[in-house]
């Protein structure tokens, strides 16, 4: 996708051949940074501290982290601990434990001096089947809107909820969520997204709008408890979010909040959709209750950080002191819920025999 007309994604290997650039997501939509990673800790910590952020890319940027450790000891003990320090970096996205899983696999029956090529090479490789499988989730996606169209009035746009950012900042490029949006845009659809802020950390606000502004993709961000509202009133056709885990029932795992958009889509029989790549599902899991969900850090909470009208860039703390603060990142979306599963091989049933005949 494009900043400022200039194509760019997320993240990639610089001309040296093997450090690696990606988007600071933390100091967006304020300030575009551009952040090299050098080392595989370097790269656990971009994951951890959301630096990067998304199931694909923290998968892409696990893989990226797997070849830069093997760039500076390639040893068995070397591999381990790199896929140990990735692994432990966050807990609820299952791409970063695929995307380790696939790099071991490759490097462990090579000899040493054979695997910092295999790495780099494997890691290119997941990044552009990434891109390529986000293409056609955004296909397949697109024919959802494209049957809304013909149900509009001349020159009114269909509306798209979506919450958190599961856009191309949160894959290599394309993004899985709004994939299809983006199609429809560029063929000439008048789209218009309502855009949840998604507390905490705003990744609506700071993230989703940022990347539609400069697609030119028309949106409105909007408070997280106002997506009930609009679909009471007729405001929303279509809700699309993305995922972090699937579970081998159908069950789906996003940001927090995310459950409480379905019920309120379900109540109003707006149709509910979550775009996902295949490596998000887990097949190990047939519930999403058993998901280990990530409880990060009370500042993402009690804290906010914006733009002053003097251009500085402020931290404010909103919570009193002394009140606890609870931060679950994550919750779970039933099955039952999910109007369908759009993937890479089309849109399927929320169900575990759809995904099973479709990913055998």
């Amino acid at each position: 996708m494009k900043v400022d007309g200039r194509h760019f994604r997320s993240i990639w290997v610089e001309g040296d051949g093997w450090t690696v650039a990606a988007i600071d997501q933390r100091r967006l939509p304020h300030e575009f940074v551009i952040a090299k990673l050098t080392t595989c800790e370097e790269a656990a910590e971009a994951i951890r501290s959301m630096l990067v952020r998304g199931a694909p890319l923290i998968g892409a940027t696990a893989a990226y982290g797997m070849a830069l450790a093997m760039r500076d000891e390639a040893s068995n003990a070397a591999l381990e601990r790199a896929y140990g320090k990735l692994i432990a970096a966050r807990p609820t996205a299952i791409n970063l434990k695929w995307a380790c899983d696939e790099m071991r696999k490759v490097l462990a029956p090579l000899p040493p001096s054979a695997r910092a090529a295999a790495a780099y090479a494997r890691a290119d490789d997941i990044a552009e089947e990434d891109v390529a499988i986000n293409q056609a989730i955004g296909s397949h996606g697109l024919k959802l809107i494209e049957a809304i169209a013909p149900r509009k009035k001349p020159g009114e746009a269909i509306n798209i909820l979506t919450h958190c950012n599961a856009g191309w900042l949160a894959t290599v490029d394309w993004g899985t969520a709004t994939a299809p949006i983006y199609l429809a845009h560029d063929q000439g659809l008048k789209i218009h997204v309502w855009v949840d802020e998604t507390r905490p950390r705003n990744q609506g606000a700071s993230l989703t709008a940022w990347e539609l502004s400069h697609h030119g993709v028309a949106h409105t961000v909007i408070a997280d408890n106002t997506g009930g509202h609009l679909m009471q009133h007729g405001m929303v056709d279509l809700v699309i979010t993305g995922t972090d885990r699937v579970t081998a029932n159908g069950d789906v795992c996003n940001k927090i909040g995310t459950y409480l958009k379905a019920l309120a889509a379900h109540d109003n029989g707006v149709p509910f959709y979550v775009a996902l790549p295949s490596p998000t599902i887990d097949f190990s899991i047939d519930d999403g209750r058993k998901i280990p969900i990530e409880q990060r850090s009370a500042d993402e909470v009690a804290t906010m950080t914006g733009r002053t009208r003097d251009g500085r860039i402020e931290t404010v703390r909103i919570v009193p002191d002394g009140s606890n603060v609870a931060n679950y990142a994550f919750d779970v979306t039933p099955a039952r819920l999910v109007s369908g599963l759009i993937t890479e091989r089309g849109v399927l049933a929320a169900e575990g025999s759809a995904l099973a005949r479709a990913f055998a």
